[in-house]
This record gives C-alpha cells, sequence and structure tokens, in this order.
C-alpha cells in the first residue's frame, strides 16, 4: 500500500474526527484505535498523534475556536466543519507543525468540505489565534 502524504492523511483525520463526533452526538460508544483503523488501515503515528491530541485537548480547543468564532459558536458549525477546525487549532496550538502549513491545510479542507462562508470564518478564527500566539 502506498504511503500517503500528510495533506491526505489530514483528510482522513477530518473522517476520523467527524465520526467520532457523530458518534459523541448520539451517544455511541467507540474504541477511537477502532475507528481509525476503519479509516485508515496503516498504523500511523501522525494520525493517531492527532486525532488523540484533538480529543484529549477538545475542551480546550473549543474554548478557542469559540473566542474566535465572531458571534458564532463551534457547535453550530456541521460535523466536517468541527473537524476541520479543531484538526487546525489542534495543530496550530499544541504541535511543532510550522503555523502556516497548518492553516494552510485547515484552509484546503475546508475549500473542498465546507460552504464558502464557513470557510472565511474557519481561515478568520485560525487566522485570530495565530496572531494571538
Amino acid at each position: 500500500m502506498q504511503q500517503l502524504n500528510r495533506s491526505e492523511l489530514r483528510k482522513k483525520i477530518m473522517t476520523i474526527l467527524y465520526q467520532i463526533n457523530i458518534y459523541n452526538k448520539n451517544g455511541i460508544k467507540y474504541d477511537i484505535d477502532e475507528v481509525i483503523k476503519e479509516v485508515v488501515k496503516i498504523d500511523n503515528e501522525f494520525v493517531k498523534d492527532m486525532v488523540y491530541g484533538v480529543i484529549t485537548h477538545q475542551k480546550e480547543i473549543d474554548k478557542l475556536a469559540n473566542q474566535h468564532l465572531n458571534n458564532w459558536t463551534i457547535d453550530r458549525l456541521g460535523n466536517t466543519d468541527q473537524a476541520i477546525l479543531r484538526m487546525g487549532i489542534y495543530e496550530l496550538m499544541y504541535t511543532d507543525t510550522p503555523d502556516i502549513v497548518a492553516i494552510n491545510e485547515a484552509i484546503e479542507l475546508a475549500k473542498i468540505y465546507s460552504d464558502d462562508s464557513v470557510r472565511k470564518m474557519i481561515n478568520a478564527s485560525l487566522d485570530a489565534l495565530y496572531h494571538s500566539k
């Protein structure tokens, strides 16, 4: 099986976070490693670190998101948009990924999966967070 690049892996991470968000909202029990295995067939440290990181820091991530979403809250966004924003904030605040890469990767996903107004909100909140670091 070919090695996926980081951008492709982020798309998988978004899918995993989306799935976990649905499970949480519906009170469905799940095993994080099983959800990861369903989406990414090979063992991948980057994916695990990102997924576990977002889940571990979700309260702080959501708080940061809410501080930087003008007159909006993360729980009002769609599940996909929440996954993209949480992943972007996690990567920006908790990893050594260069800030500009973390922001660009989230925006690229938002261009594909979010509508224009939400993409702009994600971009603005990540940009504001970046400038407040």
